[in-house]
C-alpha cells in the first residue's frame, strides 16, 4: 500500500467522522467546528486528484469566510440546548426511516460495482505547464456554460427573495428611518425652556 493510499484513507476517515460529527452533536459551535474540520480533509482530497485550485477555494471561501459567519451568528444567537432537546424523541423515527433508505441507497450504488477499483482506476498524471484553473475554466465557460448561467440566475434569485423575505414590513418590528434621521432639525429635537430665576429663601 503506497503512502498517497494511506494518506487518501486517513482523510477520508478524519471526514467521515468529521461529517458524522456534525449530525449527531449537541452542541452548535461544535458542530459547525467539525463542519470546518470536514470542509478541510475533503480540501486534502481535492488536492491529492490533483485539483488544488478547488481545494483552496474550499479552504478560502467555506472555512475562511462562511464558516467564520456561521460561528459568529450561532455564537450570537444564543441558542438555547434545552428547549432545542425537548422534541427529540418526536422526530427520531422519521429521522431513522430516512436515514435507513440513505444507507439502503449508498449500498445499492456503491455495491453495483460501477465505483470498483478496476472501473475507476487512478488518473494518470498530467505533465509539466498543466493549469487545473485554466481547465477548469474552459469547461465551464465553454461545455457547462448552460449549466453555470442557470445555477447563477438561481442564486440571483435566491438572493432577492431572501432580500424581499427580510424587507418585509412587520408592524410590531422596530427599525430606523434614514430619511427621517437626516431631514430632522434642531428644533424638533430640542426644546428651550424660559424658567424665571428662583432665590435660596433666608432663614
Amino acid at each position: 500500500m503506497t503512502f498517497e493510499l494511506l494518506t487518501f484513507f486517513f482523510f477520508s476517515a478524519v471526514l467521515v467522522f468529521a461529517s458524522a460529527m456534525v449530525i449527531t452533536i449537541r452542541n452548535p459551535v461544535k458542530a459547525a467546528l467539525f463542519l470546518v474540520l470536514a470542509f478541510f480533509s475533503a480540501a486534502c482530497l481535492w488536492v491529492l486528484l490533483e485539483a488544488e485550485f478547488l481545494g483552496i477555494v474550499l479552504i478560502l471561501v467555506y472555512v475562511g469566510a462562511v464558516m467564520v459567519l456561521f460561528l459568529f451568528v450561532v455564537m450570537m444567537l444564543d441558542v438555547n440546548l434545552a428547549r432545542m432537546r425537548e422534541g427529540f424523541g418526536e422526530y427520531l423515527p422519521m429521522g431513522a426511516i430516512v436515514a435507513i433508505l440513505m444507507v439502503a441507497e449508498m449500498a445499492i450504488v456503491l455495491g453495483s460495482g460501477e465505483f470498483s477499483l478496476a472501473n475507476m482506476p487512478q488518473p494518470a498524471g498530467h505533465p509539466e505547464g498543466y493549469s487545473n484553473t485554466k481547465e477548469l475554466g474552459r469547461l465551464i465557460y465553454t461545455v457547462y456554460v448552460y449549466p453555470f448561467e442557470i445555477a447563477a440566475l438561481i442564486l440571483l434569485v435566491a438572493i432577492v427573495a431572501a432580500i424581499a423575505l427580510t424587507l418585509r414590513k412587520r408592524p410590531n418590528t422596530k427599525h430606523q428611518n434614514t430619511a427621517q434621521q437626516i431631514q430632522v432639525k434642531r428644533s424638533d429635537r430640542v426644546r428651550l425652556v424660559k424658567m424665571p430665576s428662583e432665590k435660596k429663601p433666608e432663614n
